[in-house]
């Protein structure tokens, strides 16, 4: 497990410097505004959202190494040659590049669920959010530190030798897609109605709705201490937040039992209100963040293992793309809200109106619960499918 942890994270890093390797190279090489650079990072986003289930959904059909194959090459030839493409032709290329995106999140997290026993999926989880914490503290910063000292070009081109070395590290490595006992049962191809239950859409509404908190979160932050006059240690600021989820998600994987998303999100939610009303100096700011922060990486632990008890194993790498485009979904959604709210009304009305609307897509989840199927079966019991039902 720890080989593939530390895989997962050197595969992390240069995926999550595109999305800042993109704008700044618009706004710093093409000499383009924010709009131009908005316009590539959302091509990029609707791509990736719309690749994960796909790439998943081949993961479970055809197996782990031929959708590394394929997606290793296109972002091989993408970043080698997004610096020299012309706008135009950047915004198709980086939709494309985004569906073909290497699925290193999701699969890692499947590899998780078929490698680690039930019970220990939560410590593996936890230190698997663990890791995508520090992939987002560096991979952004190393974005802008490459491209402000060595251009474009050469930024990415490094992304390249990155991605590439990573998707040959995974296959190299063909870390298992399902435990040993799965392998052993009588493949039984489970229809997509059976697994995709009104309660799993609660579900990932639950996960697009912890990451809209988190983004809106990071830019009232970003806005407030740009009001207050403390834009010198935003930087600081965000690094000591997303350290108050490392911490989170290390004391979560040490616990004997887990929570519900719901009251994991709705309290990180609840709790993110209160910051608005933080005055004075930005270390008050930062220590009132404090709270929800530890919150961060439990909560999405606990979408990814809730998730694998409700899928079954057949269904798994599609059913972690899904849980991905809706993580995608929330972050997308929440800028522009959350932006517009800062135009309007001050960035500290930014809080509240994060951890309000985390709250109320938690009270929409609730009724949905506890209805849908039964968890996923485990290795050796039968998996009913409805007769005359083919798969979808």
């Amino acid at each position: 497990m720890g080989v593939l942890l530390s895989v997962g994270l050197a595969a992390r890093v240069p995926m999550t410097a595109m999305g800042m390797s993109l704008t700044l190279h618009v706004l710093e090489t093409l000499k383009l505004g924010y709009t131009a650079a908005g316009a590539v990072t959302a091509a990029s986003t609707i791509g990736m959202a719309a690749g994960s289930p796909l790439a998943g959904r081949c993961v479970d059909r055809y197996g782990l190494r031929p959708v590394l194959f394929v997606t290793t090459v296109a972002q091989a030839v993408f970043w080698s040659c997004a610096w020299a493409l012309p706008y135009p032709v950047l915004i198709v290329a980086a939709a494309v590049a985004g569906l073909l995106a290497l699925p290193v999140f999701g699969v890692i997290r499947q590899c998780l669920a078929a490698m680690v026993p039930l019970e220990q999926r939560r410590t593996a989880f936890s230190f698997d959010s663990m890791f995508v914490e520090v992939s987002y503290m560096t991979g952004p910063a190393l974005a802008v530190l490459g491209i402000t000292a060595f251009g474009s070009g050469a930024t990415m081109a490094a992304i390249a030798i990155g991605t590439t070395g990573a998707g040959v590290g995974l296959l190299l490595l063909d870390p298992p897609t399902r435990s040993a006992a799965e392998l052993e049962e009588r493949e039984v191809k489970v229809p997509r109605r059976v697994w995709v239950t009104p309660r799993l859409v609660a579900l990932l509404g639950t996960a697009a709705a912890a990451t809209f908190v988190l983004t809106a979160t990071e830019l009232a932050m970003v806005g407030t201490m740009k009001g207050s006059g403390y834009t010198g240690w935003i930087g600081l600021a965000i690094g000591i937040w997303c350290l108050y989820s490392l911490m989170g998600g290390f004391l979560y994987g040490m616990l004997s039992r887990g929570f519900s998303p719901l009251v994991l999100i709705g309290l990180m939610g609840l709790l993110t209100v209160p910051v608005m009303l933080v005055s004075g100096g930005w270390w008050w700011l930062v220590l009132a963040l404090l709270p929800a922060g530890l919150l961060c990486a439990p909560a999405l632990t606990s979408t990814v293992e809730t998730l694998t008890r409700w899928v079954p194993a057949a269904a798994r790498g599609e059913a972690m793309g899904l849980h991905g485009t809706a993580l995608l979904i929330g972050g997308a959604a929440s800028a522009p809200i959350a932006g517009k709210v800062i135009d309007l009304y001050g960035a500290p009305w930014a809080f509240a109106v994060a951890g309000l609307l985390g709250v109320v897509m938690v009270l929409v989840a609730l009724p949905f619960w506890r209805r849908g199927t039964k968890p996923a079966p485990a290795p050796g019991d039968a998996v009913k499918v409805p007769e005359g039902s083919a798969a979808s």
